[in-house]
């Protein structure tokens, strides 16, 4: 069978770009033999989930099942019904990563409509290892009769509800900080301006309040040489790069490396074009005392109460041969090492890791530290293409409180990668901080800005950047994603749905304000991303809902679909070209928001109801004065 569980071709550091074949065949050959998924320890065999229930619907089929305790996440199976249980593979959506799911649902809209499946699903306790699928149901996606399918949706004004989890928040990703400080252009914009500018934006627009990035401890930063043998440090630019960080109201999240020249075992082992050495240190006191000597300055300048409430994170994906030329013994020392000369400083700073690629290295890292006695104040890791699998379990079988920091995470882990100027990237954002919501600490969308050079500088304007804002300064779909979600209230409402689509492909998040005015946002989406560009048959029409409201509210809905908030919609048309000319820049810029328009609903004796079209993708805000 396929597992679906390592990642099938690509890395965050794996390029699309057509630019240079020959660079993109070279860089895919030193990836390799990419993850090392060896559990450290026996990990348990988990049943399959029983209850498995398949609902056909229009263009899609919705999975349910029952959750399976010690599960961190669920493996899809599919076969043409009535095949062999051997030739059941595991339903690929093309994410290029972790196909493992961490909720007990599924849309699967990768089937031909009119055929039948057999569907199964296993359980998963760790990303190494995955359980026998279990029980096979059958089903298949079916054609639309009559017009757009109907959802229906309700929600109660009045309803107590719960605290809602906000784990977009905390931090966001960026280009190496080093970047703020260059004066270069890239299609006429002077680089390190244009990325201040966005870590601002999303600060004050998004209420993001720290932002994670490599190469602190580069060369270009100059933070350690030695003359006449002996090391010397100077945090200069460090102090630099970090006031600039404070002066905007973020923090930063210090991941720890990439290693010093000076310092490297084999400085010739790089990763990137601006070269991040990536071998183990040639002298481990001298690295012990660099980090001590950092974290130290950096509490001296900033101050204890600032510097206690920073993460402290150990390097970088060093599952993956392209970003750690050592074992993974070596690493597992180099955290040993580092997690002991960050609380050399303060034994109350937070430090953790593995920050790995794939959702790795979790079980053997905490493995490990539970024989060393190293501290793990914060588990991270990093996925793509899906939504974070859930690590409680792993930390309750190794008896850990860590918090669960979920450092990276995108739409995929291809750099110039179509999708990611997509609205079904934003929609795949919703529904990543939806299912993450109250089981993580915080989910860092990867990256900030398309000032990000990891494989090259940007070609042109719209070129499949990670970045949420585009080079100029236009945000993408998805950094109007991260606002709508910003626009919800601090109470979380129970949503009743049925109909076709409901609870799967058409999902919601209800909120209310301290103040009674509420916040609703609907969307439209599939993991599927070769849907990324839409598919009619899985557009729906939405009959919201709300009783507990009478006559007199103010209502607004703001939309994100390809007529509201696409750039690529809006460049198409105005005809850009690799870079847009001034006047094309002109009009970018005075579309470059989100506008909430006044709607009026009809009323009943127990509330409100609006009828709102959903195409795939989209995403719609309601928010309602009272």
């Amino acid at each position: 069978m396929s597992t679906g569980i390592e990642r099938p071709e690509g890395t965050d550091c794996e390029s699309d770009t057509d630019r240079d074949p020959k660079a993109r065949e070279d860089w895919e050959q030193r990836i390799g033999n990419r993850s090392d998924h060896r559990a450290a320890a026996p990990v348990p065999t988990l049943p399959p989930p029983t209850g498995l229930t398949v609902t056909q619907g229009a263009g899609h089929v919705l999975l349910r099942w029952q959750p399976v305790q010690g599960a961190i996440g669920y493996l899809v199976f599919r076969a043409p019904a009535g095949a062999r249980r051997d030739e059941l593979t595991s339903v690929d959506h093309f994410g290029r990563d972790v196909l493992a799911i961490p909720d007990v649902w599924y849309v699967d809209t990768t089937g031909d409509p009119g055929v039948v499946y057999d569907y199964a699903v296993a359980s998963v306790p760790t990303v190494a290892k995955y359980g026998e699928p279990g029980e096979v149901v059958t089903g298949g996606s079916v054609k639309a009769e009559g017009g757009v399918p109907q959802v229906e949706l309700a929600v109660d004004a009045t309803a107590d509800g719960e605290r809602l989890c906000r784990p977009w928040q905390p931090m966001i990703g960026s280009e190496r900080l080093s970047q703020l400080l260059c004066t270069g252009t890239t299609g006429g914009k002077v680089i390190g301006t244009e990325l201040e500018t966005a870590l601002r934006r999303l600060h004050d627009e998004v209420g993001v309040r720290a932002v994670r990035a490599h190469s602190i401890l580069h060369d270009d930063l100059g933070v350690y040489r030695e003359i006449d043998g002996e090391p010397v440090h100077d945090f200069t630019l460090v102090d630099e790069v970090y006031d600039r960080i404070m002066a905007i109201g973020l923090r930063p999240c210090v991941e720890l490396g990439f290693m010093p020249r000076d310092l490297a075992s084999d400085p010739d082992k790089t990763v990137f074009e601006y070269r991040g050495i990536v071998s183990p240190p040639k002298n481990w006191d001298r690295w012990a005392d660099l980090i001590t000597a950092l974290v130290r300055h950096l509490m001296d300048r900033y101050g204890e109460d600032e510097v206690l409430g920073w993460e402290f994170e150990v390097w970088n994906e060093a599952n993956l041969g392209v970003f750690w030329s050592g074992t993974r013994d070596v690493w597992m020392r180099l955290y040993d090492v580092t997690a002991t000369a960050v609380k050399a400083v303060d034994p109350r700073l937070a430090v953790g890791g593995p920050s790995s690629a794939a959702a790795a290295w979790v079980d053997e890292l905490l493995e490990h530290t539970a024989r060393s006695g190293a501290p793990v104040d914060f588990v991270t890791t990093h996925t793509y293409g899906n939504a974070p699998l859930d690590l409680r379990p792993t930390l309750e079988r190794y008896g850990s409180n860590a918090r669960i920091v979920w450092t990276e995470w995108g739409v995929t882990p291809s750099h110039f990668h179509p999708v990611n100027d997509t609205v079904s990237s934003a929609t795949f954002l919703l529904h990543g901080m939806r299912s993450a919501a109250g089981r993580l600490d915080a989910l860092s969308y990867w990256v900030a800005s398309d000032h990000f050079e990891e494989l090259g500088r940007p070609p042109r304007l719209l070129h499949g950047g990670f970045g949420l804002i585009t080079v100029g300064g236009i945000a993408k779909a998805r950094f109007h994603a991260l606002y709508l979600l910003s626009r919800l209230g601090g109470t979380q409402l129970p949503v009743a749905a049925q109909g076709d689509g409901a609870d799967g492909l058409v999902q919601s998040w209800a909120s209310r304000h301290d103040d009674g005015s509420l916040g609703i946002l609907l969307w439209n989406h599939t993991l599927d991303q070769e849907k990324a560009e839409g598919d009619a048959a899985l557009a729906r029409r939405v009959e919201l809902r709300i009783d507990g409201l009478g006559e007199g509210v103010t209502v607004r809905v703001t939309r994100l679909d390809a007529e509201h908030g696409d750039v690529t919609t809006l460049a198409a048309r105005l005809g850009v070209g690799e870079w847009p000319t001034d006047e094309q820049w002109d009009q970018l810029r005075a579309a470059d928001r989100l506008v909430a328009e006044p709607v009026s609903p009809e009323y009943t004796e127990d509330g409100a109801v609006l009828m709102l079209d959903l195409p795939q993708p989209s995403a719609v805000l309601v928010e309602v004065s009272v």
